[in-house]
């Protein structure tokens, strides 16, 4: 791409703030004065990652052209000799978000453009539901569907456990959680307790909504491979979009267990920080959504790559969109969305609250259960370092679970 226009890049800054919840944001700076916005946050370890930016990746950028993006993702990833991992991914997540935010401000287009064009009008969205009891669960999914979502993830309290996954009783967010003390709240977890009660759930979904609707549920890794074919059988009448983190991550052969014993579609990938973690699920065709996001597994030049090898297989694109993650992760999983062919749905819980609406501004609106990115050049979104001052880093950790019996399992 030639322009007049110099893109050495000439600073790079990161922010850690707390509008609500804590980010970590990355601006790269060029000499010609335009800048890219990145999202480099992984939630409960963000200093960290802002350290590795500010001591030994920023250093790296200072006189690099900013239009060579590949060859800059390939330093920072071949580069050093520590690969993968979520802190070196997620720090080369958010440079690579604002390099590419950067190119399309120079090329005065989006960057779903640079990326091919669109492969659909707007991006499908499912939104979340859940409640303290089935029916709590089950009013906030219809209050959902009258404002024109299409998809639900329904999560409900476990009956006899005092907590349960995505349920946070009174309490607004995981700060509150951790009550007065620093440290991550701890939750108890009951798998006979839990495969008594789920059925429940979506007997009186499919009751109340009928066929149309699409239903989710995310198990959040609590199962073994077994337990999780148990239910992804026991679920299969329902017809689910697809069973979330069934098993955890890291034992990519435990889902061919899962595969060999129910139809129900599998999903997975949120804590994947490389193509390699997902490789022999997505080439044995044991899951059917990866849900890798753009902050954690090395931004949209990752992000890209995993969509193209996964469309191999029949193997859809579904990014985690956790309100950890700002507004700049979610419009850029927006832009692979609209361009990827192999788009599955994208998960929504909203763009942000007052606060980071104070610190980040974009182009992108939901209406009808659909994502709208406007045609603003590059990401869309920009950064207030201003307002972003006046929310300081606030520590906080997500749950640890345990049995009842005290043995620590995964939250």
């Amino acid at each position: 791409m030639k322009t007049d226009k110099n893109l050495t890049i000439s600073d790079v800054r990161v922010s850690v703030s707390c509008p609500g919840r804590n980010f970590v944001t990355v601006k790269i700076v060029t000499e010609c004065g335009i800048y890219g916005v990145g999202d480099a946050t992984v939630n409960g370890r963000e200093m960290a990652v802002a350290t590795y930016l500010q001591d030994h990746v920023a250093p790296c950028l200072i006189g690099r052209d900013a239009h060579q993006i590949e060859d800059i993702w390939q330093y920072l990833y071949k580069g050093v000799y520590w690969r993968k991992g979520p802190i070196n991914m997620a720090s080369i997540g958010g440079v690579d978000m604002a390099l590419w935010d950067i190119k399309g401000k120079a090329a005065g287009l989006p960057v779903y453009e640079l990326l091919g064009g669109r492969s659909r009008k707007a991006v499908g969205v499912y939104a979340h539901a859940t409640g303290n009891t089935v029916d709590d669960t089950l009013d906030r999914a219809a209050a959902l569907l009258e404002q024109g979502f299409k998809a639900v993830r329904l999560q409900t309290a476990v009956p006899g456990l005092d907590g349960s996954y995505g349920v946070l009783g009174d309490k607004k967010d995981y700060f509150q959680l951790q009550n007065d003390r620093p440290l991550p709240p701890e939750l108890p977890w009951s798998t006979r307790k839990y495969m008594n009660s789920i059925e429940e759930l979506f007997v009186e979904a499919r009751a109340r909504f009928g066929k149309e609707v699409e239903l989710l549920h995310d198990v959040h890794s609590r199962l073994t491979p077994i337990e999780a074919a148990r239910l992804g059988k026991m679920l299969e009448p329902f017809d689910l979009l697809f069973l979330e983190d069934a098993v955890a991550a890291e034992n990519q052969d435990s889902y061919r267990i899962v595969r060999d014993h129910t139809t129900t579609p599998l999903a997975i990938g949120e804590i994947y920080n490389t193509i390699w973690d997902c490789k022999d699920m997505i080439q044995n065709q044991w899951i059917d959504y990866i849900r890798t996001a753009a902050t954690h597994a090395g931004g949209i030049t990752a992000l890209r790559r995993i969509a193209d090898f996964a469309a191999l297989f029949h193997v859809r694109t579904a990014p985690h969109g956790a309100p950890d993650l700002s507004p700049i992760c979610h419009a850029a999983q927006a832009h692979v969305d609209l361009w990827a062919p192999n788009f599955g749905i994208q998960e929504y819980v909203g763009f942000g609250t007052d606060a980071s609406n104070e610190v980040f501004s974009y182009d992108m609106s939901v209406k009808e259960g659909m994502i709208h990115v406007g045609d603003s050049p590059g990401l869309g979104v920009d950064f207030d370092e201003d307002a972003a001052a006046k929310y300081p880093y606030n520590r906080s950790y997500l749950p640890v679970t345990r049995l009842e019996d005290g043995t620590l399992w995964s939250w």
